[in-house]
C-alpha cells in the first residue's frame, strides 16, 4: 500500500511529465501520505523511472556500474532521502529495467567483488532484450552476472530501499527477477520485489512465481495525456486481463493491477481522469484482487474525497484478507467473490456498460444457501438478510457494490 511517482510522470500536462521527479516533490507525497493515508495502512513511496536519469532522460552509474541518483533531481541522494521518508514512518522505493543497459555495457565497468567487467555478463553474441528491445541480454551461467546484481542489491540496501520494480520482463527474462530476489536476499535487507512489463507475458507466470512478490497483469493504467488516467485508457483492461492470470496468482506472488488514479478530482494539479463512481470501483476491484494498493497522482494536491474512498477500513480489510478472488460472471455485468478469514464471503458486482443496471446475485452462483446477513462494506451499511438472492439496483455506468455475507 503506497504511491507510484509515474502516474504523474507519463501526463502530458505541462506541470507534470517525466521531469516532475524531482527531491523535493517526493518529499511533499511522503508529507501528503503521512497525513492522510499512513493511518489506513499506506506506507509505501515508490520512485519509478528516471530517478537515476538526467533531464535528458540519460541514466547516471557510477564507476562499478551501480545506478546513482542523477545530482540535479535528488542533490542530496537516495540515502538521504530515504532518511527522509523512513523519518515519516514511510518505505521508499527503486526501480530499474530487466537487462543489461547498453551504456551500461559500453562503460566496461568493473563489477565490485570479481575480477570481471560488466562486457562479461552478456549473451554473446550480444542479443537485445526486455519488452522495449533496448538492452543487453545476461548470461546467468557466468558467475559475475550474479555477483554484479548483487552490488547493486547490496548498494540498494545500504541507502535503506525497502522496495524494488524491475520492469519491461518479458518470459525471457525469468533469469533477471531470480538473479535479483537471491541478490535482495544476501543483501541483509528485506525488499518487496515487483516484476513488471505492459503488461507481463502470460507464459512468464509460473517462471516468475517462486521469484516475485508481484506480477503487473495488465497494461499501464495511465493514458499518457493531460490527466493521470481515463476509463477507456486503461482502467477497464483491468477487467479484462486478470482472470487470465487467477490460476497463477497467489499469496506472495500477488497480481499487481498498477497504480490506482485515486487521487484528485477538484481544485488545481493534474486530475484523475475518471469519475466518482468509476474511483470507487477502481477501489473494489483492486482490493478485490488483493492487488496491492499503489495511488497514483499528485498527492499534494489529495482531495477529500479520494481520502474517504482510499481509507474506508472495511474495503483495506478485502484486499489486506489475502485472498485470490473468483470471478462468478463475466460479460458487461460481473459478479466476483472470494471468502474472507472468518468465513464471511465477499461478493462485489460491476456495471461495465454504459447504462444503469440492475444486477441479481443468486446463491447458487456463489455456492452457498440459507439466510444471510449482507453488509454494503463502501457505505457501511447492514443491508438485512437475504435469501436465495441478493440484488444490487441501480448500478451506474462502470459502478460497482461490494458486500459481505455471513
Amino acid at each position: 500500500m503506497g504511491w507510484s511517482s509515474w502516474s504523474v510522470q507519463s501526463s502530458n500536462n505541462p506541470a507534470y511529465g517525466t521531469k516532475w521527479l524531482t527531491e523535493a516533490n517526493v518529499k511533499s507525497a511522503a508529507d501528503s501520505m503521512a497525513k492522510n493515508l499512513r493511518h489506513a495502512g499506506y506506507n509505501q513511496i515508490n520512485l519509478d523511472a528516471g530517478w537515476n536519469a538526467n533531464w535528458n532522460w540519460e541514466f547516471r552509474t557510477d564507476a562499478n556500474g551501480i545506478p546513482e541518483a542523477d545530482p540535479e533531481r535528488f542533490p542530496n541522494g537516495i540515502e538521504s532521502l530515504a532518511r527522509y521518508v523512513h523519518s515519516k514512518g514511510l518505505k521508499i522505493g527503486l526501480y530499474g529495467g530487466a537487462g543489461l543497459q547498453t551504456a551500461i555495457y559500453d562503460k566496461n565497468a568493473p563489477i565490485l567483488g570479481t575480477s570481471c567487467t560488466t562486457q562479461d555478463i552478456t549473451v554473446y553474441p550480444l542479443v537485445k532484450t526486455n519488452m522495449w528491445g533496448g538492452d543487453w541480454k545476461i548470461d546467468f551461467t557466468k558467475p559475475c552476472a550474479q555477483a554484479y546484481f548483487n552490488s547493486i542489491a547490496k548498494r540498494f540496501a545500504a541507502w535503506g530501499i525497502d522496495f524494488l520494480k524491475v520492469d519491461g520482463v518479458i518470459a525471457e527474462n525469468v533469469p533477471d527477477i531470480k538473479a535479483w530476489s537471491k541478490a535482495i536476499d544476501q543483501s541483509g535487507r528485506k525488499m518487496w520485489l515487483t516484476a513488471s512489463a505492459w503488461p507481463i507475458p502470460r507464459e512468464a507466470g509460473e517462471g516468475l512465481q517462486p521469484w516475485a512478490n508481484s506480477v503487473r497483469v495488465n497494461t499501464d493504467v495511465e493514458c499518457y495525456c493531460n490527466t493521470v488516467s481515463t476509463w477507456t485508457s486503461s482502467v477497464d483492461n483491468r477487467w479484462e486481463d486478470l482472470p487470465k492470470w487467477l490460476d497463477v496468482v497467489r499469496p506472495n506472488y500477488w497480481p499487481d493491477l498498477d497504480s490506482m488514479p485515486i487521487n484528485n478530482n477538484t481544485g488545481v494539479g493534474i486530475q484523475d481522469g475518471i469519475n466518482e463512481t468509476e474511483r470507487q470501483s477502481v477501489m473494489t476491484f483492486w482490493s478485490m484482487a488483493s492487488s496491492p494498493l499503489y495511488v497514483g497522482g499528485d498527492l499534494q494536491n489529495i482531495d477529500r474525497r479520494a481520502v474517504a474512498i482510499l481509507t474506508n477500513r472495511e474495503v483495506i480489510a478485502v484486499d489486506q484478507a489475502g485472498v485470490i478472488p473468483t470471478r462468478v460472471t463475466d460479460g458487461t455485468l460481473q459478479i466476483w467473490k472470494k471468502r474472507l478469514p472468518g468465513g464471511k464471503l465477499a461478493v462485489a458486482v460491476y456495471n461495465l456498460g454504459d447504462t444503469t443496471a440492475d444486477i441479481p446475485v443468486s446463491w447458487n452462483q456463489l455456492g452457498i444457501h440459507g439466510s444471510k446477513n449482507v453488509r454494503d462494506l463502501v457505505a457501511h451499511d447492514n443491508l438485512g438478510r437475504a435469501n436465495k438472492s441478493w440484488t444490487a439496483t441501480a448500478v451506474p455506468a462502470h459502478g460497482s457494490r461490494l458486500i459481505t455475507l455471513s
